[in-house]
């Protein structure tokens, strides 16, 4: 390190590390707004996951993208994708954009209805979020973390869950889970069998 003096090292070095800390508050920060206001949270899932879940699941859904949300760590290896072995890694926080993007859903709100993004029905908060993705031109869901609005997060979460699979199908299916070997050939119960049960 001859080219560098002590004192700039040092200096670039104490600058490093106020960016670090500042980008984990921030990302603490934009969590424990999500987490102490859910109401806006709660009404876009209920605006753009199928009504065919019913209140309880969407809430179950929303509530399970909190918990992700909570547990985003920058810079952690991701799966990599099927075919490759190329390792990926988190990028950035998100959680700081889609806070924001949910205090934008809010002001568009209260400009076009003068009530809060919850209080407004379905449709208006759908058209609201349609107005906020004009902009979005991808013909395919994006990956949960590099969404770039917090609806199309809210999508991928649910649309990458074994809920959405079942659902697509009509059968618990249960993608994601382990069964036995002998159970193997038996057919999946029906959706609504299985919520009778």
């Amino acid at each position: 390190m001859r080219g560098v003096s002590r004192r700039t090292f040092l200096a670039a070095l104490a600058a490093a590390v106020p960016t670090a800390s500042f980008v984990r508050r921030a990302h603490a920060a934009a969590v424990d707004d999500l987490v102490g206001r859910p109401e806006t949270l709660r009404a876009l899932g209920e605006a753009v996951l199928p009504s065919e879940l019913g209140r309880a699941r969407i809430t179950a859904n929303v509530d399970g993208f909190q918990r992700w949300i909570a547990g985003y760590r920058e810079g952690a290896e991701l799966v990599h994708g099927y075919g490759t072995s190329k390792l990926t890694w988190a990028g950035p926080t998100p959680a700081t954009r889609w806070s924001t993007q949910l205090d934008e859903l809010e002001r568009a709100a209260q400009r076009a209805h003068a009530r809060p993004f919850a209080a407004l029905s379905i449709a208006q908060r759908q058209e609201l979020v349609r107005l906020a993705l004009v902009d979005f031109k991808e013909e395919r869901m994006p990956p949960v973390g590099r969404s770039p609005h917090v609806a199309l997060a809210l999508l991928a979460h649910f649309f990458s869950s074994d809920a959405a699979n079942d659902l697509c199908y009509e059968a618990q299916i249960l993608r994601e889970n382990c069964r036995p070997l002998a159970m193997s050939s038996r057919k999946p119960l029906p959706l609504a069998a299985t919520r009778r049960s």
